[in-house]
């Protein structure tokens, strides 16, 4: 849902350096569990935000409580982009073949600074997005991503919830029989659509298919009605729809993670200050 181009600074191109890095561990086919990492930070909470503004992270967590902290960050991009709350953790992702040049320089700094989990590719079963077969994505993913398997837990490419024969799921496995030795541990699904029963079934479908791949768990990265797409979305519909699939969401031990779209003002925020779905968000 989120274009290359509003991402990325001609400062972070301008640095760009190609490169991989040096020792990687061995890789592991995905159907076997990969090596626990330590959480350095954050908390129990599966909840994130998909954010690309800092500033609106720290809106959305200074009204969080119990069960609603938000306990994880991504912005589509290899940098925090600022300082995140002290209890949100980073997690990087390499959005497509435009960010490989800087990758290295970026995704060292994100471990350095604590991130526990590196995300793969956005949406590449949708033209408009990362946009690559399932082999392309394979093959640089095993370049990039892979090597750093052993200093943290690798997402795949986060797919759509399109049902079009090669995309969605049906690029993802396609995407993980060619990356059967990618040592990933996480399985990102997208979700847009019109009810929450929708929204449970496919998640559910999400989950088999990470259950059959041997992938520890599945990640929810964007989702939303889709009346509640653009920042004039339809708030009341978006609240009634998170009160209903959140507590499913917690209750699912097949989902680790999940993260509404988006943080910003318009969807989980208005102004400066939490919108209807936003204090549902972190109620």
């Amino acid at each position: 849902m989120v274009s290359f181009k509003s991402l990325l600074t001609a400062t972070t191109l301008a640095t760009a350096v190609l490169a991989i890095p040096h020792g990687g561990h061995g890789h592991g086919s995905h159907k076997h569990r990969s090596t626990h990492v330590a959480s350095k930070r954050g908390s129990s909470s599966k909840r994130g935000a998909a954010y690309t503004s800092v500033s609106n992270v720290h809106t959305l967590t200074s009204g969080s409580s119990g069960n609603g902290t938000v306990s994880w960050a991504y912005d589509w991009n290899m940098y925090a982009d600022g300082s995140l709350p002290s209890n949100v953790e980073y997690v990087p992702m390499l959005w497509g073949s435009k960010m490989f040049g800087g990758w290295l320089t970026a995704i060292e700094t994100a471990l350095d600074s604590g991130s526990n989990y590196i995300m793969g590719f956005n949406e590449p079963d949708a033209s408009s997005q990362a946009s690559m077969t399932a082999s392309e994505a394979a093959s640089s993913y095993k370049k990039y991503i892979t090597p750093y398997s052993g200093k943290a837990k690798l997402v795949t490419p986060a797919v759509t919830s399109s049902t079009t024969e090669g995309e969605g799921l049906s690029w993802m496995k396609s995407f993980l029989s060619e990356c059967s030795e990618c040592d990933m541990s996480v399985l990102a699904v997208h979700w847009y659509g019109t009810t929450a029963d929708e929204f449970k079934s496919f998640v559910q479908e999400a989950m088999q298919v990470a259950d059959d791949n041997g992938l520890d768990e599945t990640w929810v990265t964007e989702f939303a009605l889709t009346s509640g797409e653009s920042s004039d979305g339809d708030q009341t519909s978006a609240a009634d729809f998170l009160d209903e699939v959140l507590p499913w969401l917690d209750s699912q031990s097949g989902v680790g993670r999940y993260a509404y779209y988006m943080c910003a003002d318009g969807y989980l925020l208005s102004g400066e200050e939490l919108s209807s779905s936003g204090k549902v968000y972190v109620a």
